[in-house]
């Protein structure tokens, strides 16, 4: 806990003092983390979570546009300044002499990159695949593994559009049968979510699809318990961590997973166009890649990055997005996010007809939510916010006959905005919509 809280107050320091907090000198801006370190020493993460002056100093880190009160940061985070400042710095260098620069020099530098991630994850670097984003990520795997003509394939209504398209397409030229199902948000415990899919398993399921957490409601999956009975039932199972990674704290050994994918650009805040993709050692061999490799069929996690030419100083600057992360630490982001769903949540739930979509549960949930207005145009609200007040959100529909809006906030997010944006629906809920 405490060397988490230092972690923060370093990193951040560090990264402001390069910066300039509001044209402050670096000796200024050391001086007022030096006096904040003192305020928040005895603090726990939870507490620090509450406390406006320490995370005054986060928001600052990001050039972000104020104009707008932007609460769909689930889709694609904005970066932090000094990961764009990276990204303009090793886009210049590679720019200098390509063939040089970007494919001699800066290539082998991802290692370290690898390396890092590897370690948020608690894995091995051999294990880690560096790639675009979670969708090339999971369909190297949804389309890599071996199926034949009338195996099954499990997963739930709820999951991504884009891999659920990859296993409808082996649906179509391959003949594999693709099961969904629903269920019910928010669960009363996490039991119903691995009882459900136990439920759906048949004598044919070869794999399962399966959400850490939903992009519809922010559910969180008891990844690893339907990770241990898929494994009774010598069923493959591939995680989907495009919003886990860097939102909230785990390791691999806690998911029991060997296969998993994640964007970069979303909570851990690195640049768009960035991913991995996580394959146990000794099940690389098994999957073919999307992009075809020297060795298909080999043991090397590489395999899976042969894409062409790509900007490898997307790839570079993911460092500084880590450094960004454990500076804040991830026990304190992971607070702030909930604190923040949880403080526009209970002040929704208490207007009528608001209906919460996603848990209290801290197992169950973190810094994403969703709520519904009964018998209320929920497209036609999100669009008003926008039109009219400037905050941005998106409406999703959860299935099966719910229309809900989803919210985001993020670390750089205000409680004033927070306020403007409950003010707004409760004041359109109860006074109806403009004509």
């Amino acid at each position: 806990m405490i060397s988490s809280r230092r972690q923060f107050l370093k990193g951040v320091s560090l990264s402001l003092s390069s910066m300039g907090l509001f044209g402050l000198a670096k000796k200024d801006a050391e001086a007022a983390f030096a006096k904040k370190r003192g305020e928040v020493k005895h603090l726990s993460a939870h507490e620090v979570a509450q406390d406006e002056s320490f995370w005054f100093h986060a928001q600052q880190a990001f050039d972000i546009d104020r104009s707008i009160i932007n609460l769909n940061n689930g889709g694609v985070h904005p970066a932090p300044r000094i990961v764009i400042n990276a990204v303009k710095r090793y886009m210049d260098w590679s720019n200098g002499a390509p063939v040089l620069n970007s494919w001699q020099y800066m290539r082998p530098r991802k290692e370290l990159i690898r390396r890092k991630i590897a370690d948020i994850f608690g894995c091995s670097p051999e294990e880690i695949a560096l790639v675009r984003n979670v969708t090339e990520a999971l369909q190297i795997a949804l389309l890599g593994i071996a199926l034949k003509p009338g195996d099954e394939v499990l997963t739930t209504l709820h999951d991504y559009p884009s891999m659920k398209n990859a296993l409808f397409q082996r649906e179509k030229r391959e003949g594999v049968v693709v099961k969904t199902f629903n269920f019910p948000y928010p669960p009363e415990r996490l039991s119903v979510l691995t009882d459900l899919f136990e439920k759906n398993i048949t004598p044919k399921t070869r794999m399962i699809l399966l959400c850490h957490i939903t992009n519809l409601t922010g559910q969180i999956f008891p990844v690893k318990e339907i990770c241990q009975l898929a494994k009774i039932h010598g069923i493959e199972v591939v995680i989907d961590g495009a919003h886990a990674f860097g939102h909230f704290q785990f390791k691999q050994k806690d998911l029991d997973c060997e296969i998993y994918g994640a964007n970069l650009h979303k909570w851990m805040m690195a640049p768009i166009g960035t991913g991995f993709l996580y394959v146990k050692k000794d099940r690389i061999k098994d999957i073919w890649p999307l992009f075809p490799a020297p060795e298909p069929l080999g043991e090397d996690i590489r395999k899976f990055e042969h894409v062409g030419t790509q900007p490898e100083a997307l790839k570079l600057a993911v460092g500084e997005a880590i450094a960004f992360h454990n500076g804040i630490g991830a026990e304190n982001k992971q607070e702030r996010l909930r604190y923040l769903r949880n403080y526009w949540a209970k002040k929704l739930e208490n207007v009528p007809g608001v209906r919460i979509l996603t848990s209290y549960s801290p197992e169950q949930s973190c810094g994403l939510g969703t709520f519904t207005v009964e018998n209320f145009d929920i497209p036609k609200l999100t669009q008003v916010l926008f039109d009219k007040h400037k905050i941005y959100s998106i409406s999703v529909g959860v299935p099966e006959d719910t229309v809900g809006i989803r919210v985001s906030p993020s670390i750089y997010t205000t409680l004033g905005e927070l306020d403007m944006f409950v003010e707004a629906v409760t004041h359109y809920i109860k006074n109806g919509l403009p004509v």
